[in-house]
Formats: structure tokens, sequence, C-alpha cells
């Protein structure tokens, strides 16, 4: 893919400053990492703020942050790239597009993968699961470091709720350009329907569409509850946001300062949580007071029996399947 003229512009000049810089950084033993984003939402924007303030402190001064938000170096696909290189040092993007770097990231696509909010966190605060996932990109020259919730895709419908899954029998419901989404409504007993985002809303007021899924935000922020009425708590997806470093920027800090930044990025990943879980609360009360849907939870147990053929065909992935696994056998111990 051709990069944007300003993006190699932005990657040559990064890349002389970094080489020029270099001897003067061991020199003085201070570093400055480059961390940028694409468009966030406000309490992973506030983590990642939190985290340079955080590892400013911990380091004693020796490690500042300087900021490059809301897509100015492009999409998470080219921040990835970005990345690689050690144009950036540091940046977060969704688990969803990880997949496309290391298999065992696709693994968090799966539907109905945790029992609940409670077992996702478990599973994504576990190292012993973890970190053969954040390692498994290191030959690309980063690593994983930490992770953000995302929060949950539920459905949402406009003539009536999703109780069951035979609710879903024949309804068209629109999803993102997935296979693994297209499966899962497949499974479901729905009729998918692929339509980018900016259309649904028109879709669900003409009836074209009989619901859609996502997070709770679609419902008030892109106002979706103005033509649905019924929001259905089945959490079908919890897809992390992944916390990314470069190697090569991780490796040549000191052990004092690499403890400095794991130190605040699990503390802005408590940070984020926290306010994450207060955002949701919010906009679950919006939907219920200022939009009039109905909000209803489910038992996901039949759901996850009818997405298992999916997991039937995981098993010709042995890694991915190892992962699954693991992720399953946490849920049994609460």
């Amino acid at each position: 893919m051709t990069k944007p003229a300003h993006t190699k512009a932005f990657l040559a000049a990064t890349l002389t400053a970094l080489s020029l810089g270099a001897s003067a950084v061991h020199a003085e033993n201070n570093v400055n990492i480059k961390l940028a984003y694409a468009q966030n939402s406000q309490p992973v924007k506030d983590a990642l703020a939190k985290f340079g303030s955080l590892v400013e402190e911990k380091s004693g001064g020796s490690i500042s942050v300087t900021y490059f938000p809301d897509s100015q170096l492009g999409g998470e696909s080219e921040l990835v790239e970005l990345l690689q290189t050690g144009a950036i040092d540091m940046t977060k993007v969704s688990g969803g597009l990880m997949g496309s770097f290391s298999p065992l990231y696709s693994v968090f696509s799966m539907p109905y993968l945790f029992d609940g909010e409670r077992h996702f966190h478990d599973v994504m605060s576990n190292p012993d699961i973890m970190n053969d996932v954040y390692q498994s990109t290191k030959d690309q020259g980063f690593v994983g470091v930490g992770w953000y919730d995302s929060g949950q895709r539920n459905f949402y419908t406009t003539d009536e709720p999703i109780h069951e899954v035979s609710d879903l029998e024949g309804k068209k419901i629109r999803v993102m350009q997935s296979e693994k989404a297209v499966n899962t409504m497949k499974l479901l007993g729905a009729s998918p329907v692929v339509m980018s985002q900016e259309e649904v809303y028109t879709a669900l007021q003409q009836g074209i569409l009989d619901g859609a899924e996502n997070n709770e935000f679609a419902l008030t922020a892109a106002r979706h509850g103005e033509v649905v009425n019924y929001y259905t708590l089945d959490g079908h997806t919890r897809i992390p946001d992944i916390i990314l470093f470069n190697s090569n920027t991780l490796s040549s800090l000191t052990d004092p300062q690499r403890e400095a930044v794991m130190s605040a990025i699990d503390e802005s990943i408590q940070f984020q949580l926290e306010q994450w879980s207060q955002s949701v609360e919010e906009a679950r009360k919006s939907i219920k007071d200022d939009f009039n849907v109905e909000i209803n939870e489910v038992d996901i147990s039949p759901f996850q029996d009818a997405v298992q053929p999916m997991y039937d065909d995981l098993k010709s992935h042995p890694e991915q399947y190892s992962l699954y696994q693991k992720i399953k056998n946490t849920s049994s111990n609460h």
C-alpha cells in the first residue's frame, strides 16, 4: 500500500531525528516516547494521557511522551507500520486489526468467547495467557504491553427484543465486513447484511434492516436509539484494544525505566477500565431515559452452543485452539 506523502515525509524526518539523537539519548539516558493513536473514545484518550504523566513521574523525569493523537499520522494500520520501522515508539490499536499480524489475536474476535465481563477482564489480566500473545509479533519489531476495554457488541432491533436464539431467525442484521461476523449471524439463524456504519441509521429507519449490533455508543452518539426499540446485552464479541511498543525502544530502556513504563501502563489500564465502565453506565441510562429503548439481558449458553461449529473449525489451527482452551479454563476457575 502506498503511504500518503505526509506520512512518508514524517517517517523520513523521524528516522533521521532518531538516528541523530541516539547518542544523546544514551548519553543522558533521557528518552522521549513518540505515542500516536487513531480516533478513539474519551476513556482511551484520557488513559493514554494518564500514562504520559505517570511514566514521567515514575521515571524521575527521564522519560517524556510526545503525542500524535486523533489519526494525525494515519489510521491504525498505518500506525502499526510506523511502529515497526521505529518512526513511533508506541500506539494503541484494536485487537481485531492485530489478527492480521498474529493469528493468536484473531481468537479474540470469536463469538461468545467470554462468559461475561469478569471472565474477559480475568483473561486479559492473566500473564500466563497474554504474554505469549503479546510476544507473538516480536519478530515483526513490536510487542504488546497491555490492553484497554473497548466494550461489548450487542444486538439492537426495531420490532421485538432478542430473548433466545430463535428470535434471530430470518432477521436482517447489519454486520461489519468480517468473515467471523457473517458466520456468527448465519449460525444464529439471522441474515447478515454487510453495510457501512454510515448507512445503518437510514436502513433501520426504512425497514431495510431489522437490527444491527454494536456497543452502547452506537445508540447514543450515533443516535441509532432513535430508530430502534430494543437493546439485548448478549455480548457476542468483546474485542480488546491492544497497547503496542516498538521492541527496540523497549529493550533500549534501562531496567528502572522499563519498570516505570510497565507500572505506568498497568495504572493507565485500571484508570481506563474505571472510565470505560462509567461511560457505559451513563450510555445505558441515556438509552433508556433519552431514547426510550428497552434493555434486556439473556442467558448466553444457548447462543454459545449455536456458534460451536466455529470453535470446531478452530481445531485445525492448534495454536489458536490452545489459546481458546486456556481462555475457557480460566472461566471454570470462577
